[in-house]
């Protein structure tokens, strides 16, 4: 089956040295992008992650040390995997809460603007969740019916996330699904729009799920003591909370988009400030008080004398 697509459709999936988007690193990333054309082009990159793999994950991926000391850092690739990925949309397996993260807090520090604001996602894994509930290898063997050899590396799995997609779409082309709500839909369809809307679940705002959309599409928390609660809400009530996530350890993508919420918060408001006019108001006349003139008394003489005994006749 050939993917039914607009633009390019850009499968990816990392591997790092652990799970905890704004501290751990990629050590390795693998793209295999499907153009409208039917033709794929697949490109894997070793980074070395300037920290130590723990050997729990090593053990897992399979990626020690040794492997990438001499690998160039994510800093000095962010350009060529951004241009390789150029306009396309993303799709992978847990995507959305693991890989487009961690991607974005590491095209954030390489200081490369990376815009998802017009991209589609698809989380594989959400189908698969939705629809039957188990894990990549499984899902392999489910839809492929075949063993996923070489698991967690980056471009075996890559590539066995592209498969199980196909064979998705092939399985649930007519299968219909009903949500938690009762809507009945048949949403497995060949169309990335679709998809992009039955696998974000959560309609994350930030990918690390700490802020997502509502029902209404209005910016929320999704965590804490404000868990449901608009962000303008919370910033009319308590702005200090803008500061403390601002400070807090957070992924820089997460602080990214809250920082658009309050830059949104502090433009209403300052449009619901209406002007202030001042009013004079005329006052009534008063006369200005004239200076009293103090009469100087003048030297009694004989004239004086005469006038008072004539008034008073003596």
């Amino acid at each position: 089956m050939k993917l039914n697509l607009k633009r390019p459709l850009a499968f990816f999936d990392l591997e790092a040295t652990g799970i905890n988007v704004g501290a751990d690193r990629i050590v390795e990333i693998a793209i295999l992008k499907a153009m409208p054309d039917g033709s794929e082009v697949v490109k894997t990159w070793r980074v070395n992650p300037e920290m130590p793999i723990p050997l729990v994950t090593s053990l897992i991926h399979g990626i020690y040390d040794e492997d990438i000391a001499n690998e160039p850092t994510f800093k000095m690739l962010a350009e060529e995997i951004a241009t390789f990925i150029g306009e396309a949309d993303l799709a992978g397996y847990n995507s959305n809460k693991f890989d487009i993260p961690m991607l974005l807090e590491e095209f954030l520090r390489a200081d490369v603007d990376f815009d998802m604001s017009n991209r589609k996602f698809v989380d594989v894994q959400n189908i698969f969740h939705q629809m039957e509930q188990r894990t990549l290898k499984a899902a392999y063997k489910f839809y492929c019916n075949e063993d996923l050899v070489n698991a967690h590396a980056a471009e075996a799995d890559v590539i066995a996330t592209y498969k199980v997609l196909l064979g998705q779409l092939e399985m649930y082309k007519e299968k219909e699904f009903e949500s938690k709500q009762g809507v009945k839909s048949i949403p497995v369809v060949n169309d990335v729009d679709a998809l992009h809307i039955f696998t974000n679940i959560n309609k994350p705002v930030d990918f690390a799920g700490r802020m997502v959309y509502n029902d209404n599409d209005e910016v929320c928390f999704n965590f804490g003591k404000h868990k449901g609660k608009t962000a303008q809400q919370v910033f009319a009530t308590e702005p200090s909370y803008y500061a403390w996530m601002k400070n807090g350890d957070f992924p820089l993508y997460t602080k990214k988009k809250l920082d658009e919420e309050w830059a949104k918060f502090n433009a209403k408001k300052n449009e619901n400030k209406a002007p202030r006019v001042v009013t004079q108001v005329a006052k009534p006349y008063q006369p200005k008080p004239q200076p009293k003139v103090e009469k100087t008394a003048e030297p009694i003489n004989t004239d004086m004398l005469e006038q008072l005994k004539m008034k008073f006749g003596k």
